[in-house]
This record gives structure tokens, C-alpha cells and sequence, in this order.
């Protein structure tokens, strides 16, 4: 019997956050990294692969059925947007992410970008160091408002939306949020009013999304929802980047009606650099990097590798995406393995 394969073919060093190859190895797995450059290429490096390490790489139902000897993929994060998932779970290929990563993480860049925004503090340090420190206030600070008292709308009450309401809350923030997924009697235990989205939008001081990016999601904050939105309120977005319509935010920013956003993602990443938001100087930006810490990443090399062992095993891992695979005839794990 041959090696089994546990590959990863985004880079010949591995994910940025690497793998525990000893976890691996414990449950019979070898690693292999691999960098390719085309789907016809990452197919053919992957064709022996049991178990696929996935960073962003798009995974089709093309790609899965030149893979016969595939168990389970293992996304290195929270987002399974790149992976048809209807297509792995037709073929029996199990799907795992990991729920809970970063969720300090991001709830605390969020928070981050709230301040950098309501309080302006790039936009000051900018000025600072151009040497412009006589005459910013109260020209160029003033209006800024308390945060304290103002209402924090969360949409999307999750794992992270929910650190972000709790950690909002003990800063003297209003939270409300919008999920229709969440049942009324978890937000009333956690007590987060639950609104509908326009209703959200009206009544919030900050707008922080927090939902996966989906065909319902994409494009949910638009010309019509951004309409709704206070005048000078602030849109704040760590979720991904076509979840809002940058057009439309270019608009809503021109016109005044926003005071501000904080977006740690974009709809083109990395953006051209004639973007249009790059224009405004209350916009905040960072590089798709809310997730880091060193905490962080060291759960999820853990996490990602135990779970590669555990579908080596014939265990279903710990974070089935797809539960409906487990009672398939044609599930990969087998039904001697189970």
C-alpha cells in the first residue's frame, strides 16, 4: 500500500500558518505541498491525495471527480465559499472547516476599526506627520461623537458577531442584530434584540457584517440597504469583501450620507490600485488580516491537522460542513470505516 497523501497545492512551503506533520504522521498520513498553477495542474498534483489541505483555491465539482481517492478536504479557516460543497457532498467527500478560528481576533479588529474611524486616527496621524499638528482641532477632527451610548448594529450573530456584541457591550455600546438563522430565544439569552435588516440599518450608528459570503449575501449592503443607513453612520466590514457593493459605498461616501467605513476586505483583493475608495480619507483600510495573531494561528495549525488525521482515521472530523454526507451510501469514509 502506497503513501497516503495529505495535500496542500497552494505552495511548496505550505499554508502561512503551517501544519503539525507529526499529527499527521500519527494518523498515518504524509504530507505533501505542492504548488500549482492552473486547476488542471493542482488536479493532477492532488490525484493520489486522501485528504486535501485547503487555503483559497476555488474546488469544482470538476475538480473533485478527477479525484478518486479523496476522503475529505480540511478548509484552513472559517469560509467555504470557494468550495462547492453540494458537488463534494454528492460524490461522498466529507467538508471540514474550522468554526472558531479567530473569532477574538476579529471581533477585536473590529473594534479597532470602529475607533480608527469614529475617532479619525489615521487620518490625524496622516496629517501629524506631514507636520500639520496647529490647526487640527477643531478643522479637521471635529465632529467627533461618544462612542459610548451610540447603537452597534451586528449582522450576522455568529461566532464572531456574537464576541463582537459581547466585547461592544462592555464598552458602553447598544447592540442590535440581524440573523435569520439564529433563534429568537439564543439572541434573548444573549440579550441582542433581533431585528430585521432594514430596521437594523435604520436605527444603528455602526453597521458591523459578520456574515459568510453566500448567493444571498453577496452584494446584501447595496444602494437600497446603504440608503437606510443613518446619515453619518459608519459601515465596518472583516467579513468578505463582496458581501458590499463598492459602488454603491463610493456613492453613499460622495454624497456625505456615511460618515465613514473600516473594511478589512474587498470585493478585489489585492485591489487595483485606481480604486475609488482610496479616494476618501475617512475610509480605513487593512490587508485581509483581521484573523492574525500568533494565538491564532497556532489553533489553527492544530486544528486543521487533527482533523486530516481524523478523516484518515475514518472518523468524521470534528467540524462536518456537510452532515448529510454521513448517511450516504456513497460516502468515501466507507461504511466499514464508520
Amino acid at each position: 500500500m502506497g503513501e497516503r497523501l495529505v495535500v496542500f497545492t497552494e505552495g511548496t512551503n505550505g499554508p502561512a500558518y503551517g501544519i503539525d506533520e507529526e499529527i499527521i504522521r500519527r494518523g498515518g498520513g504524509t504530507p505533501l505541498y505542492v504548488s500549482a498553477s492552473s486547476q488542471a495542474e493542482r488536479a493532477e498534483m492532488a490525484r493520489s491525495a486522501e485528504v486535501l489541505i485547503v487555503g483559497s483555491a476555488a474546488m469544482t465539482r470538476d475538480f473533485f471527480s478527477a479525484l478518486p481517492n479523496l476522503k475529505g478536504l480540511v478548509r484552513s479557516g472559517i469560509g467555504v465559499d470557494a468550495v462547492d460543497v453540494a458537488a463534494a457532498t454528492d460524490l461522498g467527500i466529507v467538508v471540514a472547516n474550522v468554526p472558531d478560528f479567530c473569532k477574538q481576533e476579529v471581533a477585536e479588529h473590529t473594534l479597532a476599526l470602529i475607533f480608527a474611524v469614529a475617532r479619525k486616527i489615521a487620518r490625524i496621524d496622516h496629517r501629524i506627520r506631514k507636520g500639520q499638528w496647529r490647526g487640527l482641532i477643531p478643522t479637521q477632527i471635529l465632529p467627533i461623537y461618544r462612542l459610548s451610548g451610540q447603537t452597534l448594529g451586528v449582522v450576522g450573530i455568529g461566532k464572531i458577531g456574537l464576541v463582537v456584541a459581547q466585547k461592544a457591550q462592555a464598552l458602553g455600546l447598544k447592540i442590535v442584530g440581524f440573523d435569520p438563522y439564529l433563534a429568537p430565544g439564543v439572541a434573548a439569552a444573549i440579550g441582542i434584540p433581533l431585528l430585521s435588516l432594514d430596521e437594523l440599518l435604520q436605527q444603528s450608528d455602526i453597521v458591523s457584517l459578520h456574515v459568510p459570503l453566500t448567493a444571498e449575501t453577496r452584494h446584501l449592503i447595496n444602494a437600497r440597504t446603504l440608503a437606510l443607513m443613518k446619515p453619518k453612520s459608519i459601515l465596518i466590514n472583516v467579513a468578505r469583501g463582496p458581501i458590499v457593493d463598492e459602488t454603491a459605498l463610493q456613492m453613499a461616501l460622495e454624497s456625505g450620507h456615511l460618515a465613514g467605513a473600516g473594511l478589512d476586505v474587498l470585493e478585489q483583493e489585492p485591489p487595483a490600485v485606481s480604486n475609488g475608495l482610496f479616494n476618501f480619507e475617512n475610509i480605513v483600510f487593512t490587508s485581509h488580516y483581521a484573523s492574525c495573531s500568533v494565538e491564532a494561528y497556532r489553533d489553527l495549525r492544530r486544528q486543521v491537522s487533527e482533523q486530516a488525521a481524523e478523516i484518515l482515521r475514518g472518523e468524521f472530523p470534528r467540524n462536518l460542513v456537510n452532515r448529510e454526507v454521513m448517511n450516504l451510501p456513497q460516502c468515501r469514509l466507507g461504511q466499514k470505516e464508520r
